[in-house]
């Protein structure tokens, strides 16, 4: 059986050109470019919290580098670099080999060197930080939401949570569209390019990895202020779907990796333009009322107030 450094070499080692030095000794040196602060992240997937025992090991392999590239985009940073730690119960080599693949195809997608990281035996469980740059004084944030704000959200949140009721059995979707929700969940796109373009536009911007609602009530409760969310500004809800299903997946499903962020009105022109030139939709759902503090009220098609307890996924919860 190859050794763990055998593994590493084999399966996780690449030019790492941008990096001062790469794999291989106690740290990695790297030069962050001139200007530029550091945005670092890290997130860990658990096998059956985060994905169930027989993803496919490719798709697992880039989703488990892209839900921390989303961050960075939250962030408005370009993503530079990545190391990864994971514990596995053994040295499958085609399991290993195949989350190899997906792990540098999303890598270079995205223009990520991998230049780091560590193995050991247990449950398996993997770990990413990555390491992003966006220049002085430019990154977003969200602690920035002011009164009077656009609430916006890119793509079509809850499609990611329809896969996943699929896989349980919790539903049953029309083939085409069950396809569509399980890529959705297994292979999602971080918004690397949308989260650059919204620097200098956007006043804060959080990404959708725990739910709509949740994840804004983080925007509201840091930036110390109240908004309104209107349902039917949403995106019309996959036809196929139990529509009670889909609301709730829409509102409150996670994993979706969609970008929630608030812009001032005089930017509606710019991000109408915006998302005609990324061909990536941009929907107006709400707005920043006013300085009440992580006060959020949420109105149907009619405009009566929607509960909204149980809004989002917490691991703890």
């Amino acid at each position: 059986m190859p050794s763990e450094f055998e593994l590493i070499r084999r399966y996780f080692s690449k030019p790492t050109p941008s990096a001062v030095l790469g794999p291989g000794d106690d740290c990695a040196l790297l030069a962050p470019s001139s200007g530029s602060e550091l945005a670092i992240s890290t997130d860990m997937l658990v096998e059956g919290t985060h994905f169930l025992p027989d993803t496919d090991p490719r798709q697992l392999g880039w989703k488990a580098l892209a839900v921390n590239l989303s961050d960075l985009a939250a962030m408005g940073a370009r993503p530079r670099w990545a190391l990864l730690a994971g514990s596995l119960p053994e040295a499958r080599e085609a399991w290993l080999a195949a989350f190899a693949e997906g792990l540098f195809a999303c890598a270079a997608r995205y223009g990520v060197e991998l230049v780091g990281g560590d193995t050991t035996r247990g449950p398996l469980n993997l770990c990413f930080t990555v390491l992003g740059e966006v220049p002085a004084g430019q990154a977003l944030r969200r602690d920035g939401a002011q009164p009077g704000d656009d609430l916006w959200l890119s793509g079509q949140p809850g499609l990611a949570a329809l896969g996943l009721a699929q896989l349980q059995g919790k539903t049953s979707l029309p083939e085409v569209l069950a396809q569509r929700c399980l890529a959705a969940l297994q292979q999602p796109t971080p918004r690397v390019e949308l989260g650059l373009r919204l620097r200098g536009i956007a006043h804060s911007a959080i990404d959708v990895s725990d739910g709509l609602l949740a994840d804004l009530g983080h925007i509201l409760e840091r930036s110390a202020v109240a908004a309104e969310v209107l349902v039917g500004q949403l995106p019309c809800l996959p036809l196929g779907a139990d529509p009670v299903l889909a609301r709730e997946c829409q509102l409150s499903g996670g994993d979706d990796y969609e970008l929630v962020f608030s812009a001032p009105l005089s930017k509606r022109p710019v991000l109408a333009a915006l998302a005609a030139e990324l061909d990536l939709p941009l929907w107006r759902f709400g707005r920043i009322t006013g300085a009440a503090a992580a006060c959020l009220t949420v109105l149907d098609e009619n405009g009566q107030s929607l509960p909204i307890d149980g809004k989002g996924f917490d691991h703890f919860g």
